[in-house]
């Protein structure tokens, strides 16, 4: 069994593995599908948004899809109440450098993205102060993961009630 190197440039220049040509049709096909991909009204995702957000997994109940929205509400709460458990600090936000800014704006932002159990915990007045320790650290990211992973969810209930996944 013998194998046949054949050595050699294309016939042209400008016919490669990227023609002109394939540049151009390709920037063509990708501004074609982005000027199809306009924004469906807000009066289709809004209130899908607003409820995803205010209760974890809600959008999803809405877009009729309770095994999605009830593993979602389950393990934001479960998340939630583990790091409130473990005595975690809600953070508030502060400025001063742009490290303290970013951590504090950001884990306030964390904290409020996960609704209505962030809201029920301030109004109930829980105020763990910034304590030393491994375990009300992990309880502080744990509080903050909560809500991230909120956010996720209301990406996928947004995607869902757009259309664009199934």
């Amino acid at each position: 069994m013998s194998f046949q190197y054949r050595a050699g440039s294309p016939q042209r220049p400008n016919e490669g593995l990227l023609s002109n040509k394939a540049v151009y049709d390709k920037l063509k096909l990708m501004a074609e599908t982005t000027a199809n991909d306009a924004q469906p009204p807000a009066s289709k995702w809004a209130a899908v948004l607003a409820l995803a957000w205010l209760i974890p997994g809600g959008g999803h109940f809405l877009l009729k899809r309770p095994g999605r929205g009830g593993l979602l509400a389950a393990s934001v709460a479960a998340m939630f109440l583990l790091g409130l458990m473990m005595r975690g600090a809600l953070f508030q936000p502060q400025t001063g450098d742009i490290l303290t800014t970013v951590i504090y704006c950001g884990g306030f932002l964390g904290n409020v993205m996960s609704g209505i159990l962030y809201l029920f915990t301030v109004w109930l007045g829980y105020n763990q102060p910034d304590t030393a320790g491994h375990v009300h650290d992990y309880g502080t990211k744990f509080l903050v993961a909560a809500g991230l992973l909120n956010i996720l969810a209301m990406v996928d209930a947004f995607e869902i009630a757009t259309g664009k996944k199934d």
